[in-house]
């Protein structure tokens, strides 16, 4: 059953990315696409295995979708426009490659200082599941789970990781498929990403006994150092 479930991330990973990127490519003569998706395919795996076969009640979460019923509006409309513009960066990648052209290249360096970005942010984003069971895809507080605060572990370093390494994966994505636009770009889904951990904090503030204090703990949102 759990192959199954693997089987099913694998194969929805590759339509997605695989989708975005090749189509509006119009070519499948794209080796750093299929690096890319291999990156993409072994991550998964990794993740899978280290992470949701022993949670399968976050597996559970996070296959729901990321609009839900007991979800605050304003979280339905900030999580369908950060879905929305973070699968516009990366259909947009492959128009600036094969057509637009809007900077120059990235060099080989920048390139693969980008694919290193991507794999450090996914590997904070599993980081983020491993330790924080209560990782759901929507802005709610999970009473019948029995939520808690989770300071352990990535969250004793920011209080909002799965958010600090999309940054890395958005960004990183971007370089490591030569378009510098598109890292530029990326600054639309990454200011929606900002909006919703405000929006996410003032809410878990209210919500989540010990969540304020927790803040007071841990002084930093996203960057260390910096905010």
């Amino acid at each position: 059953m759990f192959i199954f479930k693997i089987l099913s991330a694998l194969l929805t990973n590759i339509v997605i990315f695989g989708g975005l990127l090749f189509l509006p490519a119009g070519t499948l003569n794209w080796w750093r696409a299929w690096v890319f998706l291999g990156v993409v395919v072994v991550g998964t795996v990794a993740t899978m295995i280290g992470v949701f076969q022993e949670d399968d009640d976050l597996l559970k979460e996070r296959l729901k979708p990321p609009i839900q019923e007991s979800q605050p509006l304003a979280d339905k409309i900030i999580a369908t426009l950060l879905i929305a513009t973070f699968l516009g960066v990366i259909a947009f990648i492959p128009l600036d490659v094969f057509r637009f052209h809007l900077f120059a290249q990235p060099s080989a360096i920048a390139s693969i200082l980008g694919l290193v970005l991507y794999v450090i942010g996914w590997c904070i984003i599993s980081l983020s599941f491993k330790v924080n069971t209560f990782a759901a895809t929507a802005v709610k507080h999970q009473v019948d789970r029995q939520q808690t605060v989770i300071d352990t572990g990535v969250y004793s370093v920011v209080r909002h990781p799965m958010y600090a390494g999309t940054v890395l994966v958005m960004v990183g994505m971007s370089l490591w498929l030569e378009s510098y636009a598109a890292a530029l770009l990326a600054i639309i889904p990454l200011t929606i990403l900002v909006v919703r951990i405000q929006f996410e904090e003032q809410f878990l503030r209210q919500e989540l006994k010990g969540y304020d204090i927790y803040t007071q703990k841990i002084k930093y949102k996203l960057l260390p150092f910096f905010w």
